[in-house]
C-alpha cells in the first residue's frame, strides 16, 4: 500500500486523527487553523509563538507541527533550533505554514527536519489533506532515532 492508499483510506475516516499544534503569531491564522482542522476530527493545540510551542512540547505534545516562519522573537527557524538543542524532536513532524513563498538561507541546515512547506493563504481541503498525510507519516514512521 503506498501513501496515496493511505491518504485515502484516511480522508474517509479523519476523526481522532491525532493532535496537530499551530504556531502562530496571527490570532485570526490560529483560529482558522484550529476550526478547519478541528472540524476534520484532529485534535488542535494553539500555540502563539516559538517559546509556547517549546512549553508544549516539553509538557509531552506529540503529533503535527504546523510552524510560522515570521514571529516575532523567536521565528520558525529558531524554534526548530530549540526543539533541536532541547531533544524535543521526538513524535514530531514539522510542516512550515507560512506567507513567505520561499523558504530563506535561515533553513540551510534544517531542511531534514521540515517535511512540507505550506504557503499562506491556504486551500482548506488542502490543508487537511496534507495535515492527514503528516499524520500518516507521523505513525508510519519511527521519529524517535
Amino acid at each position: 500500500m503506498d501513501t496515496s492508499d493511505i491518504l485515502a483510506i484516511n480522508m474517509n475516516d479523519t476523526k481522532g486523527l491525532g493532535k496537530v499544534m499551530i504556531v502562530d503569531d496571527d490570532a485570526h491564522v490560529r483560529i482558522a487553523v484550529r476550526t478547519i482542522l478541528g472540524d476534520a476530527g484532529f485534535t488542535v493545540v494553539t500555540a502563539d509563538g516559538g517559546s509556547s510551542c517549546i512549553t508544549h512540547l516539553k509538557e509531552g505534545f506529540t503529533g503535527v507541527i504546523l510552524l510560522d516562519i515570521m514571529m516575532p522573537g523567536m521565528d520558525g527557524w529558531d524554534t526548530i533550533r530549540k526543539i533541536l538543542d532541547e531533544d524535543l524532536y521526538h513524535n514530531i513532524i514539522i510542516a512550515m505554514l507560512t506567507a513567505k513563498s520561499a523558504p530563506d538561507t535561515k533553513m540551510i541546515g534544517l531542511q531534514e527536519w521540515v517535511l512540507d512547506y505550506l504557503t499562506k493563504p491556504f486551500d482548506p481541503d488542502v490543508l487537511v489533506e496534507r495535515t492527514t498525510y503528516f499524520m500518516n507519516f507521523l505513525v508510519n514512521t519511527d521519529t524517535s532515532i
